[in-house]
């Protein structure tokens, strides 16, 4: 399953509880906060209207799957099962939801049978698509990216499924350790000396023996954790709107000078890994100076380059661990 972008070619999991005081059953307080309505105002502008906190969500897109698992719901039904137990391993699925069918066209009929609280999709999702789930049940949609503000964007998405499904309170902690683990990768960088160093990271993958690759600039939401951590991009193209992707070849890598380079690929897609692949004998490659000098990265499968904290938290680990060994 590649892991292209549908626009352009995302977990920890606890049962939400009540916690008795000196009973077994509920407190009061407790019980009519679960049963009180929830009005909610989506990336379109349509309101959603819930009985109360969501507990049987259906996931269109992974970053959203992402956050459901992260926030501690199990969702009930995700796009592509098998794609995101490949491609996203640093929040894992910890139940087996029904597979809805592929990112960008859900089965109507699959959705419908799973008679769900909530449906999150995103901006990603074709429209007609989105107006077939409407009559399902109530559909959150979020917008899947914003260049402008990539991880403003990841954790205003986080906050507002966290308000559909009563879990603010996760949400809040996840944006500390989040913001904790920003903070260490930081100081571990700078500690070696590799503060403002210029760094790009990209992935690529293979169709019919043609390698395209692709540059995440600052305004993807990785391209903005690497900044964060006190990195220089040293990409020089420009990115799309949303994602902050460009796009380029191995004849671009020439501009980008002596860096530190850092892809993710997948041992489940035999496409997604010219670096090591196809190019380990092509002269363009093998003649770039962060290639002869040993400075490319191949970080570990299964984070998702357009996941929550949860990946995200992975990706500064990994990085860190191969930019200082």
């Amino acid at each position: 399953m590649r892991r292209l972008l549908l626009t352009t070619a995302v977990a920890t999991t606890a049962a939400l509880t009540l916690t008795a005081c000196g009973t077994t059953e509920p407190a009061a307080d407790d019980a009519k906060k679960t049963t009180e309505r929830i009005t909610l105002t989506d990336a379109t502008g349509t309101k959603v209207e819930l009985d109360g906190p969501a507990k049987k969500v259906v996931g269109t897109e992974w970053n959203v799957v992402e956050h459901l698992i992260e926030l501690g719901v199990d969702p009930v039904g995700v796009s592509d099962v098998k794609g995101y137990k490949t491609w996203d391993t640093a929040v894992p699925l910890k139940n087996e939801p029904k597979d809805i069918g592929t990112r960008g066209e859900p089965s109507m009929e699959t959705v419908a049978a799973l008679k769900p609280d909530l449906i999150l999709a995103t901006s990603d999702l074709p429209p007609a698509a989105v107006k077939q789930l409407r009559k399902i049940a109530p559909v959150l949609e979020v917008k899947a990216a914003d260049a402008a503000d990539p991880i403003g964007r990841m954790t205003e998405n986080l906050d507002l499924i966290a308000k559909a499904t009563g879990t603010t309170d996760k949400a809040t902690e996840l944006k500390k350790q989040f913001e904790a683990k920003l903070d260490e990768g930081k100081k571990a960088l700078a500690d070696a000396k590799l503060a403002g160093a210029k760094y790009a990271f990209a992935d690529g993958y293979v169709v019919s023996n043609q390698v395209s690759i692709r540059p995440y600039t600052s305004g993807s939401l990785i391209g903005a954790v690497n900044e964060k951590l006190g990195l220089k991009n040293a990409w020089t193209v420009k990115g799309d709107p949303a994602y902050g992707l460009g796009a380029t070849d191995v004849e671009g890598l020439t501009k980008i000078g002596d860096v530190q380079f850092a892809y993710i690929g997948n041992d489940g897609d035999a496409s997604s890994n010219p670096f090591a692949g196809v190019l380990a004998k092509d002269k363009v490659w093998t003649s770039l100076p962060f290639v002869k000098k040993g400075n490319v990265h191949r970080l570990p499968d299964g984070v998702w380059m357009f996941g929550g904290p949860g990946s995200m938290s992975k990706y500064v680990d990994s990085l860190v661990a191969a930019l200082t060994k």
